[in-house]
């Protein structure tokens, strides 16, 4: 009787999970993300999270747009391009990290001026890590289209591959673990983007504003969970077992998975800690907009507009307690 009752109380408690459903990339940036779900963190927040990979950035914010997911866990720029190009209503409700991006090129070219009269390729050409190449190549004096050739490739793990089948292809932004894979392939690393253009908000968790509005609880709970993700992950402690969801999950080379946890757990460069908003790296973010895509008419707004961290303060708050 005593183990039928508990069953019951357990098919019960399974049932009354709300159900969330999140779009991110398939690179180790997913890793807390997989570690909440592993780990128990959402499930403690009474949340059934369903994690989902996309392919490229114009997927993620169709998507997104479309209700086919609640919860984007992404580039921080593209939830700024659905609202100021394409009219979405979508709010930026915590940060992340500076996207972690290196560009590479192919082992011939010596410098950033090599570049010129050569195709270099990105992901979506008018958002997130794009703008930080065109502004890169920019201070060089080249122009997008005129003095280079800008090709969309789909996401990182396309690109590195694409640079690898394709030597015309020149350069591209990559972020871990792909920047271990084209080293290890021989491509050449001029640098940290930030080191370039300065401090950036490369990744945060964005949702669609009216979703957000009505589903206030469930969203803090997910943020709950997933900054408790975040912690397990960059814990010492933890780090065969994050680095062996990196293997199983994540699908990074065994050879690769303990250097890439160095690279997330490093405090200046890796994983921002409790996904912590950077609001002066957001403020570059749109700046940057603002320069390379002319959006705004060139000025860029106040970051409010975008951007509402009552549900991630909310989320601290659940933890403390």
């Amino acid at each position: 009787m005593f183990r039928m009752l508990a069953l019951l109380l357990f098919a019960c408690a399974a049932s009354a999970q709300t159900p969330v459903k999140v779009k991110t990339s398939p690179g180790v940036h997913a890793l807390p993300i997989i570690a909440a779900v592993s780990r128990g963190f959402f499930e403690r927040q009474g949340l059934k999270v369903e994690v989902f990979f996309t392919g490229s950035s114009q997927e993620l914010r169709d998507g997104l747009a479309a209700g086919e997911f609640q919860v984007a866990q992404f580039a921080a720029d593209n939830a700024v391009a659905m609202a100021a190009v394409a009219g979405h209503d979508v709010v930026i409700v915590a940060g992340g990290d500076d996207g972690m991006n290196q560009l590479f090129v192919q082992p011939g070219i010596a410098s950033l001026a090599e570049l010129k009269g050569q195709t270099v390729i990105v992901d979506a050409p008018d958002t997130a890590y794009a703008l930080m190449l065109k502004k890169i190549l920019l201070a060089q004096g080249m122009k997008a289209g005129v003095d280079y050739k800008l090709v969309s490739a789909g996401g990182t793990s396309l690109r590195v591959r694409a640079m690898l089948e394709n030597r015309e292809y020149k350069a591209s932004m990559m972020n871990p673990p792909f920047t271990l894979q084209a080293e290890a392939a021989g491509l050449k690393n001029l640098g940290r983007a930030v080191d370039f253009v300065g401090p950036y908000l490369g990744r945060g968790s964005f949702a669609m504003r009216n979703w957000a509005a009505a589903n206030a609880d469930t969203l803090e709970r997910y943020l709950a969970g997933f900054i408790e993700g975040t912690r397990w992950v960059l814990a010492a402690e933890n780090r065969e077992a994050a680095t062996a969801l990196l293997v199983e999950r994540l699908k990074v080379a065994p050879p690769l998975a303990p250097r890439t946890w160095e690279v997330l757990a490093d405090p200046r460069s890796g994983l921002a800690r409790d996904a912590r908003f950077d609001m002066q790296g957001f403020r570059n973010l749109l700046t940057l907009r603002a320069e390379i895509e002319g959006t705004w008419g060139g000025k860029a707004p106040p970051p409010e507009r975008y951007v509402d961290l009552r549900y991630y303060e909310a989320a601290l708050r659940r933890i403390a307690r």
